[in-house]
């Protein structure tokens, strides 16, 4: 059984112009230095830290129980001189630790590194084009979750369904249009693919492996095609960054429902007469998220449902990853109340279906939010058992964090 202790020193800006639509009060304006009076120049810095101590009860005799690791230190900024164009740049590290750590920090991994670069281009008032590498990915909305407005302690990791097999850290280079026909909104891209992704293994003739572009030593497989499509029934989220809120705190009147895609023609590769043929990975979702005041006395209700339907090749089988469908949903409920500090118990559930294991994956997770300040000051405390392939693995994660 392992125990994470999470300490996070988290110092933000809002994503949106909106604070309330990050599900916080308190927030008001955030670090935005304005150089007219109508809001059309601008510069917004937003930076966080995440640090993170680690006891676990099953390490190995020469490894210590107890372990510390930053998970996250980012850098963000955007910004314009006219309400054409907007200009993007986010770097950071993630999960730097004893183990990885190097004696001038020149080398090795993991380094800071470009999270998002990215121009973007008002074509109308509604509609946006832009390009570079981002975030503005399709499939679904956890597909594009935001780490500081989680409901769960974090989002589920299947649903950052390419995140080191064909992009960078769920980013990908490439361009993408994005933008709202009434309530209906929509985001598309077309990306190059990463050459060098985390799955390394060699070819065989009974499952797929997924390298990402040019395995067949061809351009073949160096694009990918995604896009995600949510109609807003009630009142219409801000896409002005990608970032998808986890819970309004029923601050908002939410209820959408989307579908999206992920589509890679010869992403995937397998040995046939020890020849590599290529294979198309598709994936594709559907999901609604609903986020609502339950009468008069505070609390309110968050809810999240995906079904995702994954092919990443024959028998394809990848730590996290795999070929089969994926069934995934989290509740919460934020207790009546007015006073400063509030309470939202959540319970989420993963079924995952798997093509190459006649043994499903499910993680369960129970746990409770203690909002001290809204998002901006808040503990989680949150149990995970998962099964698979005859094991099991108990978790009992409790986190803070702070952005300001």
């Amino acid at each position: 059984m392992k125990y994470n202790i999470a300490f996070l020193l988290v110092f933000a800006a809002l994503f949106s112009h909106n604070a309330i639509s990050q599900g916080s009060p308190y927030y008001k304006g955030g670090f935005k230095i304005k150089f007219d009076d109508n809001d059309n120049k601008y510069v917004r810095i937003l930076t966080w830290v995440q640090t993170q101590a680690n006891y676990s009860d099953s390490r190995a005799e020469d490894q210590a129980a107890i372990s510390f690791q930053l998970r996250r230190a980012r850098l963000l900024v955007y910004g314009q001189i006219t309400k054409d164009f907007l200009v993007l740049t986010h770097i950071g590290i993630n999960s730097l630790n004893s183990s990885n750590m190097e004696p001038v920090g020149s080398e090795g991994t993991p380094q800071a590194f470009m999270h998002d670069a990215w121009a973007q281009y008002n074509v109308s008032e509604q509609h946006v084009i832009g390009g570079g590498l981002h975030y503005w990915n399709g499939l679904s909305r956890s597909n594009s979750q935001g780490t500081l407005n989680l409901m769960t302690l974090d989002n589920n990791r299947a649903s950052w369904a390419t995140l080191g097999l064909t992009d960078q850290f769920a980013r990908h280079i490439g361009v993408f249009a994005k933008g709202n026909f009434g309530k209906l909104q929509y985001n598309v891209a077309v990306n190059e693919a990463i050459v060098n992704g985390l799955d390394s293994r060699p070819l065989s003739d009974i499952s797929a492996s997924y390298q990402g572009a040019n395995l067949l030593g061809t351009a073949e497989a160096g694009k990918t095609y995604t896009g995600y499509f949510a109609y807003n029934f009630f009142n219409l989220e801000s896409n002005f960054l990608p970032y998808k809120v986890g819970t309004y705190m029923g601050t908002q009147r939410i209820f959408n429902v989307g579908a999206g895609f992920f589509h890679h023609p010869n992403g995937a590769v397998m040995l046939q007469s020890d020849q590599p043929v290529g294979e198309n990975v598709n994936l594709f979702a559907v999901d609604a998220f609903y986020d609502a005041p339950v009468g008069n006395n505070g609390s309110a209700i968050t809810g999240y449902a995906i079904y995702q339907s994954n092919d990443y090749g024959t028998n394809y089988l990848f730590g996290p990853y795999a070929s089969g469908d994926m069934l995934y949903g989290h509740v919460g409920y934020l207790l009546p109340g007015s006073k400063p500090v509030r309470f939202q118990p959540y319970t989420s559930y993963n079924h995952t279906f798997i093509d190459a294991s006649n043994q499903d994956r499910t993680i369960f997770g129970l746990g409770i939010n203690a909002f001290l300040n809204g998002h901006n000051s808040k503990l989680t405390l949150e149990f995970q058992n998962e099964r698979f392939l005859n094991q099991t693995f108990n978790r009992i994660n409790l986190q803070a964090m702070i952005y300001l």
